[in-house]
């Protein structure tokens, strides 16, 4: 990784202009041109240096509700109860914990009753019943990030 490639990482860890040709205006900062942006961009891909480029958003203002959920799943069904959370959209992302609660996932869904319907069809599914829905008391909103170049 060179010094473009962190400054490239700089600018769109914070925001990608939302506009037609976005990289094209990230490469008049750079001095460059938008094909050189793109080719590496694609490369951090391949390389699985970026792992994604995706929106976030503010999904209560959008008039959505979200959950975590703590899961008791037997290691050897670990696996498979992760393949299954991952099929369903309204699931961000789970993580394995090292507690007897060690599947931990965000549910999101359009209303309370929803988030609540969707991890009973998930107790189903997956055959865990031990699932504690976690939500928010307080929202804490942590801006990260990572700063490539010096």
């Amino acid at each position: 990784m060179d010094s473009m490639d962190r400054t490239i990482l700089d600018i769109i860890q914070n925001e990608i202009p939302i506009e037609r040709r976005p990289f094209q205006r990230i490469a008049e900062q750079l001095d460059t041109n938008e094909n050189e942006v793109i080719q590496r961009i694609q490369r951090l891909k391949d390389q699985r240096i970026i792992r994604r480029i995706g929106g976030s958003f503010d999904s209560q203002r959008l008039g959505y509700r979200s959950l975590l959920v703590a899961a008791k799943v037997p290691d050897k069904k670990l696996e498979s109860t992760a393949k299954i959370l991952n099929r369903y959209t309204g699931v961000t992302h789970n993580y394995k914990r090292d507690h007897s609660y060690n599947l931990w996932f965000t549910l999101t869904a359009t209303s309370e009753q929803r988030l609540y319907e969707l991890m009973d069809k998930l107790k189903q599914e997956t055959g865990i019943d031990a699932m504690i829905p976690l939500p928010a008391l307080k929202k804490f909103k942590i801006r990260v990030h990572f700063k490539m170049e010096l």
